[in-house]
């Protein structure tokens, strides 16, 4: 299961139901996929296929809605 969190500008935000533990949200796109660390702090942890420039745009969008997907993270998961 990988419920979709939202989408924004072309990319889905989502989390896969069974996976570790850490913090983090991966992000879909036609031209390929990644995944973010939320914690300690917001970064890049795999890219499979996304422009730098995507990246960079990704990242600032969850930057803008960090708190929205923890939030998201703690009522899906738990704790």
């Amino acid at each position: 299961m990988s419920p979709t969190l939202f989408r924004q500008k072309g990319f889905r935000f989502y989390f896969f139901s069974r996976e570790e533990s850490r913090l983090h949200v991966h992000v879909q796109a036609d031209e390929g996929e990644a995944k973010f660390w939320l914690q300690p702090r917001i970064e890049l942890a795999q890219n499979h296929g996304l422009s730098a420039q995507a990246l960079r745009e990704v990242q600032r969008m969850i930057e803008e809605r960090s708190d929205e997907i923890s939030n998201a993270w703690h009522q899906h998961f738990g704790g």
